[in-house]
């Protein structure tokens, strides 16, 4: 039997079981039929971050921002280039803790920018402070589980 992900939709958040060995084949979803996986940070909203966090399998590296955040402003082209190269192993997203309060206080994100590395729920690594696109590839690759 092939092992499968479950990756959440950009567009609509329906949860699609992906073959490993296909991520990398520009998978669509079943039920919109947009493509899983664009190289760009994903926006992320309370059922946004429902999805993509707790029901899909696929790591999640969320950037928690504000816009009226200098570094976090400065950071956004850095973070976009490092979709790029991370995408299919995991999805990157952003989260305006300005528009979705509850969930930076549900995370306790007291300093923005602030990186969490998530995976099926659960909390991974964290950073916080603006970053250069190799610094994010590294750390995140590095706390990517095997």
């Amino acid at each position: 039997m092939t092992a499968t992900q479950l990756v959440a939709c950009l567009r609509c958040n329906a949860i699609n079981r992906v073959p490993k060995l296909r991520l990398r084949e520009s998978p669509s979803c079943g039920k919109c039929a947009a493509a899983l996986f664009n190289g760009h940070p994903l926006a992320l909203d309370a059922a946004g971050f429902h999805a993509h966090v707790e029901r899909a399998d696929l790591p999640l590296l969320v950037d928690f921002w504000a816009p009226w955040c200098g570094p976090c402003v400065a950071m956004a082209p850095q973070f976009e280039a490092a979709a790029a190269q991370l995408e299919p192993a995991l999805r990157l997203a952003k989260l305006d803790t300005e528009s979705q309060p509850a969930l930076g206080g549900r995370f306790g994100i007291r300093s923005i920018p602030t990186l969490v590395l998530f995976r099926q729920g659960r909390e991974l690594a964290r950073q916080a402070g603006a970053m250069g696109t190799a610094d994010i590839v590294r750390w995140a690759r590095h706390h990517l589980p095997d």
